[in-house]
């Protein structure tokens, strides 16, 4: 099976699983950070069918819809691509992307050993900010039982993993606990330049969101 026989497959597959997906983790993000990885990998020169497998894949199994296991994404794409007989060696690039992208806390790095895995990455953090950002957020907020804001729990800096992924605060905390913090985070100089208007936009949004609450504006 030759490439693009792959890619084909691999993308109707996963929009059969993820069609219709009402937190923000469905097909339709799947198809934004891929056409968002693959434009960064032609300004940085990296194999586009290893960046664009693992956008397709990278959110097969989130660990967030699996009950925290996350080893759950990288077994079912590397189940998924040797049923296709893809190369060992791809197949391990495109987990190993997998497995290393999330954001797991503030005070926790997630470096990417690759420079797929940087496209990759960046498009898949792209998503998290600006106006979609702000929608997903609170998509996965409302899926989740979670407040929109309580002043009376500060925003919490997590310093390990297994500490982000117990967290339950309000969605407006999660901006300052995660999606305000991508921007320093980009790898590739497209996306720090697409996160900078981005990060703006959420910015503006929280101006005017606490000016509301507070019955200022």
């Amino acid at each position: 099976m030759d490439a693009s026989q792959i890619i084909l497959q691999t993308a109707d597959r996963v929009q059969d699983l993820l069609s219709g997906e009402g937190t923000g983790h469905d097909w339709f993000h799947i198809e934004r950070v891929r056409r968002t990885a693959l434009a960064i990998a032609r300004d940085e020169a990296a194999d586009p069918f290893i960046v664009e497998l693992a956008a397709l894949l990278h959110d097969v199994a989130d660990w967030k819809f699996a009950g925290g296991d996350h080893e759950a994404g990288p077994r079912q794409a590397r189940a998924w691509l040797e049923s296709l007989d893809v190369s060992a060696a791809a197949i391990d690039h495109v987990c190993g992307i997998i497995a290393g992208l999330s954001f797991k806390g503030a005070g926790v790095p997630t470096v990417m050993a690759t420079l797929a895995g940087r496209c990759v990455q960046d498009a898949d953090r792209l998503d998290a900010l600006g106006a979609i950002g702000i929608a997903r957020a609170f998509a996965y907020g409302g899926h989740k039982g979670q407040e929109l804001y309580d002043p009376a729990v500060p925003p919490t800096p997590h310093d390990s993993f297994e500490a982000y992924k117990k967290g339950s605060a309000s969605t407006i905390n999660h901006f300052y606990e995660k999606l305000l913090l991508l921007q320093d985070r980009m790898n590739t100089a497209t996306g720090k330049r697409l996160a900078a208007a981005r990060h703006q936009v959420m910015e503006q949004f929280l101006e005017q969101f606490f000016a509301e609450w507070d019955g200022t504006r």
